[in-house]
């Protein structure tokens, strides 16, 4: 299968550390192309070596199905890629993902702050109480990619202002333990008119 055009023109600029806003309408693979450059990067950078506590978590907000959209763009194509490495003879290293929302059992929130995943999943008002709780910004300071889903959702409300608020405190955070490396932002978002 090909990159569709928002990947292929996409993944240049994401894999070369640049803050990226991908324009397409939704179904062109706009966020999963955010997710792959990302697990790539981790995969690379050798992922069975890390531990818990230097991990690298991209933030994914969703304005809408939650659980939906992150089982599409997410657990599919890592079962996908587990399922193809194992074809090629190649152990493939565990990806810890952990949702967080209002609706997360404790128990599920505990073993997150306990075990930090690699890719976390959240809203908008979930990142704020993760960033406002002290064992949970612990969690968010090595963060090195977030991943902004249907930013249109929420830009021109106060939901869309308490998130611009929130990463703007998630990235002084983390320049707080990486001075030179700020977060990387990966926005999607589907054009105005569905035509162009």
């Amino acid at each position: 299968m090909s990159p569709t055009e928002p990947q292929a023109q996409g993944w240049p600029p994401i894999l070369a550390g640049e803050t990226t806003l991908i324009c397409a309408p939704t179904g062109s693979g706009k966020t999963l192309a955010a997710f792959l450059a990302y697990i790539d990067r981790l995969i690379r950078k050798g992922l069975k070596r890390r531990t818990a506590g230097s991990h690298r978590s991209p933030l994914h907000f969703t304005a809408e199905g939650i659980e939906q959209r992150h089982s599409k763009n997410l657990e599919v194509p890592l079962r996908e890629i587990i399922e193809l490495a194992g074809q090629r003879g190649l152990l493939m290293p565990p990806i810890r993902v952990a949702v967080r929302t209002g609706d997360t059992p404790m128990s599920e929130r505990r073993a997150m702050l306990a075990r930090p995943p690699h890719i976390l999943v959240t809203t908008p008002e979930s990142l704020y109480l993760l960033l406002t709780a002290e064992k949970s910004r612990a969690i968010l300071k090595d963060v090195e990619t977030v991943i902004v889903d249907e930013i249109h959702a929420v830009a021109d409300d106060k939901r869309g202002a308490h998130l611009a608020l929130s990463l703007e405190r998630l990235e002084a955070l983390v320049v707080q333990s990486h001075p030179s490396r700020p977060p990387v932002r990966i926005d999607s978002r589907r054009p105005k008119n569905p035509s162009s």
